[in-house]
């Protein structure tokens, strides 16, 4: 059955590779900060509907006006601040953006509250808490990470927290590692995985694509890195294992 999506931070590399995916037999509509010719483009060319609203200046009525006037099934977070950006942006973006958009779905009835499916981050998590699969090099890695961005780090961390103890909102968190531009492989690795393998942004593109008519995915984060099992396959096994990525 044809969903009604919207994609907030639309024009991103990973949001644009999920609108091709789902606009064959979806609607989508791309959210985007500002009006631009170059990204309207993009938006159309990726089969989807393009809509100016600022996540940092729009309000939550704003974007629960729009979910309800699409009657939203699905709401995909792909906004991210950028790595150069202030704390201020980070902060805006990654966690008021966050609980913005949380905040919009749940004033909208229970009966049509749209599914809320995140981009996060591989080893967002408490820092006090060490994932047990990890092994030296993880932790190497991992602090060679915090120390690089404490800022994502800290408001993508607090953002995600704030989403986890929403028990009104279905929510889903996929949290890739880094990210590549090369041809996706259609397979991947999915829960406790190490942080020193990438994940081509086709790929993770895929794996939201497939939560998309998953809703026995919410309440769940899902790590996501590269490896050889088939998208689809490896989405229902995390699902049907039903143990959260989250360590908060």
């Amino acid at each position: 059955m044809s969903k009604s999506i919207v994609i907030v931070g639309g024009h991103g590399r990973t949001a644009l590779r999920l609108a091709r995916l789902l606009s064959p037999s979806n609607r989508i509509t791309s959210v985007i900060r500002s009006p631009s010719a170059e990204q309207t483009k993009d938006i159309e060319e990726a089969g989807a509907t393009p809509v100016v609203l600022s996540l940092e200046d729009a309000t939550a009525n704003d974007f629960t006006e729009l979910f309800r006037k699409i009657s939203a099934d699905v709401v995909y977070f792909c906004a991210g601040a950028g790595l150069r950006a202030s704390e201020e942006r980070v902060e805006g973006v990654e966690y008021e953006g966050t609980v913005k958009i949380c905040d919009a779905i749940e004033a909208i009835g229970a009966d049509k509250r749209p599914r809320f499916i995140s981009i996060s981050a591989l080893d967002i998590r408490d820092p006090d808490k060490i994932p047990e699969h990890y092994n030296e090099e993880d932790k190497q890695v991992s602090a060679r990470i915090r120390n690089l961005m404490p800022r994502y780090i800290h408001w993508r961390y607090e953002a995600d927290k704030n989403v986890v103890a929403r028990s009104d909102l279905k929510w889903t968190i996929v949290m890739p590692g880094g990210l590549r531009d090369t041809a996706g492989t259609g397979s991947a690795s999915l829960g406790k995985a190490h942080l020193s393998i990438l994940l081509s942004r086709d790929d993770l593109a895929s794996i939201l694509a497939e939560l998309l008519s998953r809703d026995d995915a919410a309440g769940l984060a899902i790590d996501s890195v590269g490896g050889d099992v088939p998208i689809s396959e490896g989405v229902d096994r995390f699902i049907k294992h039903g143990v959260t990525d989250w360590i908060g």
